[in-house]
């Protein structure tokens, strides 16, 4: 067989080796002293907590489609209904069913909620009485676009709550085609935005994520155990280079042969790997940002669910000035089993806003439970707390990101045998991963099998 080398353990390159087993032999190469990149679970007063991404997009197929190929599909599970939540202007707010990414297709749907002054919502209402030529070439910000169509009050108190919960982004950076796809489609239509979305065919009615019974952390390990790959972790990848028609990747300890090469790194680890081979794409990717998050996870008493509120978690404005960014109630949300502690996640840390990972952890800790107890009311001291920090944890899909990939791409097209994958080029979810992860390892395979 053909060899292939993986750079970089997480779920993209996990999934390239799992697409590649029976093709190719394949050895999965990890910097660190442990494989998943941030699916991680760990106890927490016994019980499994995720400490990065705690579910699966379920509304495109890949990481649930991964899941049950690997053996955990009678493992997955539908979190508990609830509403998207904000905490907003002083007060726990839902928003109603039916938005897209926060806008809501109807805006008397707002009726009554507090989401929107009056200001705001009738800006809001005036969106269909705005001329609406087609979205013009180019690469508009979120906000440059939306706030010109919705106002900038339902851009900054509806739609920067759930993007900043995906990308800990800033809506005045964030590309409009990158980070809000389907929407920036719609606009390319011309016409009001409102009514596309409304004439919108209807979705199926399903949970829009999965989780994993004992946490997602459980998907890289079945996934490694399924591809039969060579799985080598505390393995930093120091060079790359061609030589008699394979390549050599040099480490701390030698040097490795082999005939393709998948480079799963974060961006900003790959580019200085490429920065001798392809220039292009290493500046391409340097140019990439990345945000600092912080997950901050607190075990309160047993009994402490029933005094929160109603729903599986809130996120917050990015204008309410809070440190956290968004609550999870993970108890409630995945039915942990009775009797237990109450687990609550709190994320903290936004591109642009005040750094996170500077402080420590006791401050991490205070800053969430403060703002906890301002959102819901009194909480007793938890029992157990902890904090899992991720430096440059999160690639910003600014203005700019989709030539930023291209270019990248169709510089790396030029070397033998050699793909991208990661969360800075399909998306930045689990299911983004792994499609990532499986195209490259079509070309990788592809590749490989030709030479």
């Amino acid at each position: 067989m053909r060899r292939v080398i993986v750079i970089g353990g997480g779920v993209s390159g996990l999934a390239a080796a799992w697409s590649l087993r029976g093709r190719a032999d394949v050895t999965v190469l990890e910097a660190g002293d442990r494989i998943g990149g941030k699916l991680r679970t760990t106890p927490l007063t016994g019980v499994p907590v995720d400490e990065g991404a705690e579910s699966l997009m379920a509304l495109r197929p890949e990481a649930v489609e991964l899941a049950e190929a690997v053996g955990l599909g009678g493992d997955l599970r539908d979190p508990a209904p609830g509403p998207v939540t904000l905490w907003s202007r002083g007060a726990l707010r839902a928003l109603p069913p039916g938005h897209v990414m926060g806008v809501p297709p109807d805006p008397a749907a707002l009726d009554g909620t507090g989401l929107l002054s009056e200001a705001g919502l009738a800006r809001l209402r005036e969106e269909e009485r705005l001329p609406a030529p087609p979205l013009p070439d180019g690469d508009p910000s979120v906000a440059e676009y939306l706030s010109g169509r919705l106002g900038r009050e339902a851009v900054d108190r509806l739609v920067e709550p759930l993007l900043g919960g995906v990308y800990a982004g800033e809506v005045d950076r964030l590309s409009l085609r990158s980070a809000l796809g389907p929407v920036a489609a719609l606009a390319g239509r011309g016409g009001s935005l409102l009514a596309a979305l409304r004439d919108r065919p209807a979705r199926p009615p399903r949970a829009a994520v999965r989780g994993v019974a004992g946490g997602t952390g459980r998907l890289p390990e079945a996934v490694a155990r399924a591809s039969g790959a060579r799985i080598v972790t505390r393995t930093a990848v120091t060079g790359l280079r061609r030589a008699g028609g394979e390549w050599r990747v040099a480490t701390a300890t030698g040097s490795l042969a082999a005939d393709a090469l998948v480079l799963a790194l974060p961006a900003h680890a790959a580019a200085p790997l490429l920065a001798g081979l392809a220039p292009e794409a290493a500046e391409a990717l340097a140019g990439i940002r990345h945000a600092d998050t912080a997950v901050v996870a607190l075990a309160f008493p047993p009994g402490t669910e029933a005094a929160l509120p109603p729903g599986n978690g809130f996120l917050v404005p990015a204008v309410e000035g809070r440190t956290i960014k968004a609550a999870t109630l993970l108890s409630r949300k995945w039915a942990f089993p009775p009797g237990g502690p109450c687990v609550v996640r709190a994320s903290l840390g936004r591109a642009g806003g005040p750094p996170v990972l500077s402080a420590s952890d006791p401050e991490l800790v205070a800053a969430a439970l403060g703002d906890l107890r301002a959102a819901v009311g009194p909480l007793p001291a938890p029992v157990a707390t902890r904090v899992s920090r991720w430096a440059g944890g999160l690639p910003q899909y600014d203005t700019g990101h989709a030539a930023r990939v291209d270019r990248a791409r169709t510089a790396v097209a030029g070397l033998p045998s050699l793909a991208l994958c990661g969360a800075a080029y399909e998306g930045v979810g689990v299911a983004a991963c792994v499609a990532s992860g499986l195209r490259a390892a079509g070309v990788a395979g592809a590749a490989a099998g030709s030479c």
